[in-house]
């Protein structure tokens, strides 16, 4: 099964006209939370745990510049100021949100169960505490049930917002967004958006499959990935029979997990958790 979505995915980054990583947004990426980071300039809201799904004012597309085909009631009405947002069908539905994203011929019934989490507008120009008005009037002004502002809150210390996640995560949440309130919106990573989780996790990018031993003979051993840095390392843990038998392509780009990271920068007891399809493969 997962051999077959990934072929579709791949045909569906090559099929679609301008599918190309020059069509991908600017978009605003997360660091990764530090205690004794300065709470009082932040916002909080739940991390989503779907497609990011960015509006420009006539298409929504993935992070990665892809044409999502989306019913045209999904997008009607909607206005020419782009939204940047996530694409969620709710906590612990990730596959379902990943599935009916990639789809070329919508599947209506699937769609009724997405909703946009919009939670920023690149093009304001002001700061996010100015982008959050801003938002909270243009969503309420689309009136649609399936386009949702993502709630915004302030905590006042590090115990608050540790529990808080905790909260979030038994309700099956992925996990906690800081977005600094006197940030202008900005692409790339930097501490303006910052992701709180359970655990640490991130991309690599598919290098090669690499031939498993003993009882993991003829089938797949460990993946050589390479990270946005350009370093590369084997992820070997994780993975199912099934994943051994059919691995991620190579060129796809995988999420995994991990318990800090080695001097040189490379992630200590990394695990795979999946195949990111809403990421272009090359």
């Amino acid at each position: 099964m997962r051999r077959r979505s990934c072929l579709a995915w791949l045909a569906w980054t090559t099929a679609l006209p301008g599918a190309r990583a020059a069509d991908a947004p600017a978009l605003l990426l997360a660091n990764v939370y530090r205690p004794g980071m300065p709470l009082a300039d932040y916002w909080v809201s739940e991390k989503y745990d779907g497609v990011r799904g960015y509006w420009d004012g006539q298409i929504l597309r993935t992070r990665g510049g892809e044409t999502i085909a989306a019913p045209a009631w999904f997008t009607a009405g909607w206005p020419d100021t782009p939204m940047d947002g996530e694409l969620w069908a709710g906590r612990g539905r990730f596959s379902q949100a990943q599935s009916t994203a990639r789809q070329q011929q919508p599947d209506d019934a699937a769609w009724r169960q997405m909703r946009l989490m919009v939670f920023d507008l690149p093009r304001h120009g002001g700061t996010f505490d100015e982008r959050l008005a801003a938002l909270n009037a243009l969503v309420a002004g689309i009136g649609q049930p399936w386009v949702q502002a993502v709630p915004q809150q302030r905590v006042a210390s590090d115990a608050a917002l540790q529990s808080l996640l905790q909260r979030t995560v038994r309700a099956g949440g992925e996990g906690l967004m800081l977005h600094r309130g006197a940030s202008l919106y900005r692409s790339g990573r930097s501490d303006d958006l910052v992701k709180v989780k359970t655990h640490e996790d991130t991309e690599a990018r598919v290098v090669a499959h690499l031939p498993g031993k003993g009882r993991h003979a003829g089938r797949m051993g460990a993946l050589l990935v390479e990270m946005p840095s350009g370093q590369r390392f084997r992820l070997g843990a994780g993975f199912t029979e099934a994943d051994r038998s059919h691995p991620p392509p190579v060129g796809s780009w995988v999420t995994y997990r991990y318990r800090g990271t080695h001097g040189g920068g490379l992630p200590r007891f990394a695990s795979f958790v999946r195949v990111r399809e809403d990421m272009p493969a090359r």
